[in-house]
């Protein structure tokens, strides 16, 4: 299915590029997602989710260039980790960024965190708005992570401007992040 052309992504869509928060099934779990480049709409999921700004959040994209306004010289060999897009086992890396990306989303880090997803209704959901989105589990802080539509709902009830629709991923567990420089495995996948 070309999740694109859903009408639901396509107004999930919309209401991102409108500050909005979103529930979107990931590779594993449910996540929340909004515009990373709206502090607006970054301040609302952080208070819908209860969470702390200093822990700092994770940026999907599609695709690697889409974090062009945030890396120096894309094309050099030492993104290709990022190319290789997190399909069964996601990743998330850990990354040298050109300093421009906002505390509200690194909080108290010195790096971007970024998985680089091919799952299919959240790359759609990417690639229709071809800018850095927002992922984080959905679930308020501390508690378990979304593994249902209906946990979403119990969670947040209509705290979410919508529910993007598909299926979650195969993945049993939340991504391995790394360190890109290091290539030490930060948690386990």
């Amino acid at each position: 299915m070309d999740w694109r052309h859903h009408p639901e992504m396509v107004r999930a869509a919309q209401l991102v590029a409108a500050n909005g928060v979103v529930a979107c099934p990931t590779e594993a779990v449910w996540g929340l997602s909004c515009d990373a480049r709206s502090e607006v709409a970054v301040r609302r999921l952080l208070a819908i989710k209860n969470r702390a700004q200093e822990k700092g959040l994770i940026l999907i994209v599609d695709h690697i260039d889409r974090l062009q306004p945030y890396l120096t010289d894309v094309d050099s060999p030492r993104w290709e980790p990022l190319r290789a897009r997190s399909i069964g086992h996601p990743v998330t890396w850990l990354i040298p960024h050109n300093g421009t990306v906002p505390k509200y989303i690194t909080g108290e880090h010195r790096r971007l965190a970024v998985r680089v997803t091919a799952h299919p209704p959240t790359a759609a959901l990417c690639e229709l708005l071809a800018v850095p989105l927002v992922s984080t589990s959905a679930n308020p802080s501390g508690a378990p992570a979304a593994t249902s539509e209906s946990k979403v709902i119990a969670y947040f009830g209509d705290g979410v401007d919508a529910i993007v629709p598909g299926p979650l991923g195969s993945a049993t567990g939340p991504s391995e992040i790394r360190d890109l420089v290091t290539g030490d495995i930060i948690r386990e996948g």
